[in-house]
């Protein structure tokens, strides 16, 4: 196994899907269908990779952050279960476009020929794209997606970040009781997914008919969660007190809200963002209302077993750039012991229609 700057991740996990005889298959050369062996793990909604040994995946977030950590294990697991020569897990400390690229390439040069990306620029990463597949590599945007309306990459596999933002703030105006005044807690506002988070939050608030107002937009807070501590006790000692609703779409402000509102004793109803242990927590003791999980997992195991059946040229995209929503899900005190099923069986879903939709496969 190849030792690359950063986490490398082996691991295990065994997927087994019955195939439809409708739907996209691969078949060893030489097997019939009958003799070959039903490798744990290595069929997926009727897709079935034949030998992905010599396929090296290289998982590259965009820079260090919470959110990707479930790409290791997901990213070890695929290894795995769909026999793969290597899936590494590589990062840069910061997040710079340069500085993605450099790394990019030093992957390239050690040899991972097929690359799922979260790109640190929307704007500019299609030419990054662009230039890996001109090198004959294979490539997806996993998590967020190029900005504008065109996608270099072979798909886009990511959170439909204006739906999650929307359901969130359905769900924090219906625990407002349907009026009252809400803040909204984001991330970088040059990010295209910022701006996409704050059309949802938009479009739920406007379709109160004017019984809800949005206060504030606070964005530039996702760096680190101090940046996002100061921003939300600064909230609170300012206009606290004219608060009732607060959504946070992006990580670290989703646990300084939980954090602030309980320690400050505000009865702002929080809605925060992802599966964080502290946010889950304050769900249970009742100072957090609800969170909007995603689907990390979702993108590494079935970002990795996508690009080895294009790589191993399996497979080729129906309609390249194509986008699909990984999924997002809202978790409260009903469903907190349980919405991890949901989250799976999302992730079933996707690898039938990848298949069946996504995919065409020889």
């Amino acid at each position: 196994m190849r030792l690359p700057t950063g986490s490398v991740v082996p691991g295990l996990l065994a997927v087994a899907v019955l195939l439809a005889s409708t739907a996209c298959t691969v078949k060893t050369s030489g097997e019939s269908e009958n003799d070959r062996p039903r490798a744990s793990g290595r069929t997926g909604g009727g897709a079935e990779l034949a030998d992905g040994s010599g396929t090296e995946v290289a998982l590259v977030p965009g820079g260090a952050h919470p959110y990707f950590q479930p790409w290791k294990t997901a990213g070890a697991a695929a290894e795995k279960a769909y026999g793969l020569g290597d899936v590494a897990f590589d990062e840069t400390a910061e997040w710079d476009q340069q500085k993605q690229n450099n790394l990019l390439s030093t992957l390239a040069a050690r040899g991972y020929n097929a690359f799922g990306v979260f790109g640190v620029s929307p704007t500019d990463i299609n030419t990054t794209f662009a230039d890996l597949k001109s090198q004959g590599l294979t490539v997806a945007s996993l998590g967020s997606c190029p900005a504008g309306g065109t996608n270099e990459a072979a798909f886009c596999l990511s959170t439909d970040v204006e739906l999650a933002a929307y359901k969130a703030t359905r769900a924090a105006i219906e625990a407002m009781g349907g009026q009252g005044t809400l803040v909204h807690l984001t991330g970088n506002n040059v990010d295209a997914n910022t701006q996409l988070r704050m059309k949802g939050v938009s479009k739920a608030v406007s379709e109160s008919g004017g019984k809800v107002r949005l206060l504030q937009t606070i964005t530039d807070i996702d760096k680190d969660l101090q940046t996002a501590q100061k921003a939300v006790s600064d909230l609170l000692a300012a206009k606290g007190s004219r608060i009732q609703g607060i959504v946070a779409t992006a990580y670290n402000p989703a646990v300084a809200a939980a954090d602030a509102v309980s320690s400050a004793g505000s009865k702002a109803r929080v809605v925060a963002i992802d599966d964080d242990a502290k946010i889950l927590s304050s769900i249970r003791k009742g100072s957090v209302t609800a969170t909007v999980v995603q689907n990390p997992v979702a993108q590494a195991d079935i970002g990795a077993w996508a690009l080895a059946l294009l790589q191993t040229k399996q497979c080729t995209v129906r309609k390249p750039g194509q986008t699909v929503d990984s999924g997002s899900f809202v978790v409260t005190e009903a469903n907190l012991d349980t919405y991890d099923n949901d989250r799976k069986a999302r992730t079933e879903q996707l690898r039938k229609q990848f298949a069946d939709d996504v995919l065409s496969c020889n």
